[in-house]
C-alpha cells in the first residue's frame, strides 16, 4: 500500500487480522522449559547475540556461565565488561584460532578441558545460562565427541537455557536446538582491509 492510496479503515482492520493471528500463536504457547539456541553461519554478530542474551539475563537477577572455546590470544570488550559481574562465571578456555595454534593435539586438549568446565555448569541448576561461544567450530573440527556434548544437553537441568555459537553448526545440533538462527554475510570491512576495532570485533 503506498501513500497515495492509502485507507485509513483498511489499515485497520489489516492491524486486526495480524493481531489475532499473533494473539491465536501465543496462547498456544504455553510451555515453560530451558531451550537450546544456536547462532551459526558465516556472518558477523553470532558471540555478539548470545552476549545479548547475557545482558538479558543479568537485567532479571540470573547466573550465567560463559565459556569461549576458541577465542582466547586477545582480550575482549564483552570479556571485561562481563567480568564486574557477581553472577556471570566467565571463562576464556581457547588458545587462539586454530590456525594460530597450527597443532591439532593441543587444540583437542584445550577443548576437553574447556567442556569440563562446560559440563560443570550444564549439571548445576543455578546457572539460568550458559553460552558455549565458538562451540561449532570445536565440534566440526571432531575436538570433542558429539555423544558427549549430545548428552550434557539433554541432561541439563529442566529450566536451563543454552547458546552455542559459531560457524559450521553440526546437523545434530541443530535438529535439538529450539531456535537456530543462520547469520549470513552481505558485506565485512575486514575484506576491503580495515583491521578488526575495538569496540566492533573486540
Amino acid at each position: 500500500m503506498t501513500d497515495s492510496d492509502y485507507d485509513p479503515e483498511e489499515w485497520r482492520r489489516r492491524q486486526q487480522r495480524q493481531k489475532r493471528i499473533i494473539d491465536r500463536r501465543i496462547a498456544k504457547a504455553d510451555q515453560d522449559r530451558g531451550v537450546i539456541v544456536v547462532n551459526t553461519g558465516n556472518g558477523k554478530g553470532k558471540s555478539t547475540a548470545a552476549f545479548g542474551m547475557v545482558a538479558r539475563a543479568l537485567g532479571h537477577g540470573y547466573k550465567v556461565g560463559v565459556i569461549q572455546f576458541i577465542k582466547g590470544s586477545f582480550s575482549t570488550g564483552e570479556e571485561t565488561f562481563f567480568r564486574q559481574f557477581d553472577d556471570v562465571d566467565y571463562h576464556v578456555m581457547g588458545e587462539g584460532f586454530t590456525w594460530e595454534t597450527q597443532d591439532r593435539d593441543r587444540d583437542v586438549a584445550a577443548a576437553e578441558v574447556a567442556f569440563a568446565e562446560a559440563e560443570r555448569m550444564l549439571s548445576d541448576p543455578s546457572y539460568h545460562l550458559v553460552v558455549m561461544d565458538e562451540l561449532n567450530i570445536v565440534l566440526h573440527k571432531e575436538y570433542l565427541p558429539m555423544e558427549r556434548v549430545m548428552k550434557a544437553l539433554a541432561d541439563r537441568p529442566e529450566m536451563q537455557h543454552v547458546v552455542i555459537t559459531g560457524r559450521y553448526a553440526p546437523e545434530e545440533l541443530t535438529e535439538v536446538a529450539d531456535t537456530v538462527s543462520h547469520v549470513k554475510m552481505v558485506k565485512h570491512a575486514f575484506k576491503e582491509g580495515v583491521r578488526a576495532q575495538t569496540g566492533v570485533e573486540l
